[in-house]
């Protein structure tokens, strides 16, 4: 699920921000606003931004001069200069100091909404490059195993074989989607396919390429979640509110397959994550419960107790056996009955979950049945929780 880009306005003009309210929250975007500097940094160090669309004339000072502050925030986070002087020798000033586009007022809106697309494009792209980084390190640690350069056979333990088998499912797990891209794509180009036939062929082909896809993503996100757990990274804020953005999409989805869908928020516990985190691990844990859930209910909760924050998903679905339970937060991992329900899937979203959850000092366990359903329940500690332990 694509999770709304939140904006940063720095402006000392109300006009401005009303107006750009009018033009980007449509498209789906969450935006705050700052009047000044000081404002613009106490919010830069208290939540996390995609994008700050940051004015030159300030009541206390030159925003340009805020730019290397947010880089050391967030390096990926991408400024835009705004500015009724717009003069050359500002424009290069702004981009000298980090400024990723710099922009005249008046702008159309027209203008004001590719500028930011063009900046979160930029940011995407500098997070995809640092995930693929961590990725091919991992990959280049797989050839040191499959070339046999360590020296004995000893060498080979825990640190090395877990490693090396995890990337050598990866290698099969590409293998057979690539083979039927290949063959599909041979057949046309063979003349082997009759016309009539050969949608149904671009269509096959398509959907490997995005189980391929699909794949891709999720190695990214497993591989960089030790860096989205960087305390730089966090936020303190309440669970709830990660659960409320992406619940409605999530019920939808359940309501379009017939279930019900039901809520329970008994409590507001605060937490010092990162936000984004926060909605992934929901978003994994309610959207297997849909997907699995063939008739019947989903029951979602989020409670505190003694210092923890509880979430809670509950189904009616197909549910687990023990054994499947032990071996659920693999990676790749998938139970056999959810691949006939469900021929997609890449077996890494509880994975992604396990480890989120255990970077925040939590834990995640599995109650199943197999035909009557799973209830999954994480616990973190709590912002005070948190404070005591350290």
């Amino acid at each position: 699920m694509e999770l709304k880009a939140r904006i940063l306005i720095v402006d000392d003009e109300e006009g401005l921000h009303q107006g750009c309210r009018r033009v980007l929250e449509p498209h789906g975007f969450h935006l705050e606003t700052a009047f000044t500097l000081a404002e613009a940094r106490e919010k830069i160090s208290q939540q996390i931004f995609d994008v700050v669309l940051l004015d030159i004339m300030l009541p206390d000072g030159n925003g340009i001069d805020i730019i290397p502050f947010v880089h050391e925030k967030d390096p990926d986070l991408v400024c835009v200069v705004m500015t009724g002087y717009a003069t050359i020798e500002l424009a290069v000033e702004a981009m000298k100091a980090g400024a990723f586009h710099f922009i005249p007022k008046p702008f159309s809106a027209d203008l004001l909404l590719l500028t930011v697309n063009q900046a979160l494009e930029k940011r995407h792209l500098s997070r995809d490059v640092k995930r693929l980084k961590s990725f091919e390190r991992d990959v280049s640690q797989l050839w040191t195993v499959a070339k046999g350069e360590l020296a004995g056979f000893d060498q080979f333990n825990k640190d090395t074989i877990g490693p090396a088998a995890f990337r050598l499912t990866i290698a099969h797990e590409f293998r057979a989607p690539i083979t039927a891209l290949l063959s599909f794509l041979l057949l046309l180009r063979k003349g082997y396919v009759p016309p009539d036939q050969q949608d149904k062929i671009i269509d096959n082909a398509i959907e490997r390429a995005q189980d391929m896809l699909d794949l891709v993503d999720d190695l990214m996100n497993l591989s960089s979640a030790q860096e989205e757990l960087n305390p730089a990274q966090c936020t303190v804020h309440n669970l709830s509110d990660d659960l409320m953005k992406i619940v409605p999409s999530l019920k939808a989805q359940a309501e379009a397959k017939g279930l019900a869908f039901t809520l329970a928020v008994h409590n507001q516990p605060t937490v010092n994550t990162n936000p984004t985190l926060m909605e992934q691990l929901w978003t994994n844990l309610i959207s297997n419960a849909v997907k699995y859930t063939p008739a019947g209910r989903i029951h979602v909760i989020l409670e505190e107790n003694d210092g923890w924050a509880v979430g809670t998903v509950q189904d009616t679905g197909i549910g687990m056996s023990a054994k499947e339970q032990e071996l659920i937060f693999h990676e790749f991992y998938r139970a056999p009955q959810a691949k006939e329900m469900e021929r997609h899937g890449t077996g890494l979203g509880l994975s992604f979950v396990r480890r989120i959850v255990d970077g925040y000092g939590g834990t995640i366990a599995v109650h199943s049945e197999v035909g009557k359903g799973s209830c999954f329940q994480f616990k973190l500690p709590t912002y005070t929780n948190t404070q005591q332990r350290a």
